[in-house]
């Protein structure tokens, strides 16, 4: 797998399209940083450590919906492993004028775009989620 971040992403949106309420990736230390995000924001209920069929470490993510539509609209990753995306602490984009979330992976950690401008650090965007 060229991109595990990407993966994830990927089940999160077919599983809220099939309207599931947990979804299981593989686990890493980056994907927990970038749940840890979404949980912080109230995009998902949260996660879970568990082992997949094989045995292997997994995490099990808990959905969340709001009246039956999906709370996440539109999750996509913008630093691929092709094209990497930097950016200092000014340009750091808002998504939807500050209603949507950019998760930046900073010196300081994995944080979101309102984060990473307090701590006044730029890094490389992950992914926007609105």
């Amino acid at each position: 797998m060229n991109d595990p971040l990407g993966d994830m992403l990927t089940r999160i949106r077919n599983a809220q399209m099939r309207g599931k309420s947990t979804v299981m990736t593989p686990a890493s230390k980056q994907r927990a940083r970038v749940l840890d995000v979404l949980a912080d924001e109230g995009y998902i209920r949260g996660y879970e450590p568990a082992t997949d069929d094989k045995g292997h470490p997994a995490f099990e993510i808990s959905l969340k919906y709001y009246e039956g539509t999906p709370v996440i609209r539109e999750i996509k990753r913008v630093s691929k492993p092709g094209r990497r995306v930097y950016m200092s602490v000014g340009d750091i984009p808002q998504v939807r004028q500050g209603l949507g979330v950019s998760i930046v992976s900073t010196s300081r950690g994995v944080m979101s775009d309102a984060a990473a401008r307090s701590a006044n650090v730029g890094g490389e965007v992950l992914c926007t989620v609105f």
